[in-house]
């Protein structure tokens, strides 16, 4: 007969800076659940037009790809591939892994290649905005994150009033494990 392993010690086991109360988050369907534990994910809204664009440059990269193919040199393959890669690759990296995670007092902002980290605890502002400039976000109805000394980031968050709410619930949280100073 096996015998049984005990179980593990964990982070909040181990760090005296969490061991106090744990912080709860509820979710839509008045479900609790522990917001140290449980990532809580965000997906991007997707504006229709930007779909679109990016469709379009996908469907031109194929067609750039499948023409270079018809010179028969490896050379006509490997920019044949290099097209594929970049042309349809990135624009769909971008469409299916934009999104926004929050777990262990970090906001993690996540889009194709690109990642940032952002501490719940040094997060002063979220601010409505449709400024076009470049920035994790798939759509024009943006929240700017304003972090840090004169840091921002603009993400555009599928309900954007349920991310604000889970954003402040992280930041009440990460408020009550943190050491008194």
């Amino acid at each position: 007969m096996a015998q049984a392993t005990p179980p593990q010690a964990t982070e909040r086991d181990r760090d005296p800076a969490i061991a106090g109360p744990c912080p709860r988050l509820t979710t839509l369907a008045g479900h609790r659940r522990i917001a140290h534990d449980m990532p809580i994910v965000h997906p991007s809204k997707i504006d229709a037009w930007l779909a679109v664009v990016l469709a379009t440059a996908m469907l031109g990269a194929l067609v750039a790809a499948i023409m270079a193919l018809a010179v028969p040199s490896p050379v006509a393959w490997a920019i044949s591939a290099f097209t594929a890669i970049v042309g349809i690759g990135l624009p769909l990296w971008l469409l299916l892994s934009t999104r926004y995670t929050l777990a262990r007092g970090e906001l993690l902002v996540q889009s194709g290649p690109f990642r940032w980290r952002i501490t719940v605890a040094d997060i002063t502002g979220i601010v409505p905005t449709s400024n076009p400039l470049s920035s994790p976000a798939l759509s024009l109805d943006r929240l700017r994150i304003e972090y840090g000394p004169g840091r921002s980031l603009m993400i555009s968050p599928r309900d954007k009033e349920r991310f604000m709410r889970d954003v402040e619930a992280a930041r009440r949280g990460a408020a009550r494990s943190s050491p008194a100073r």
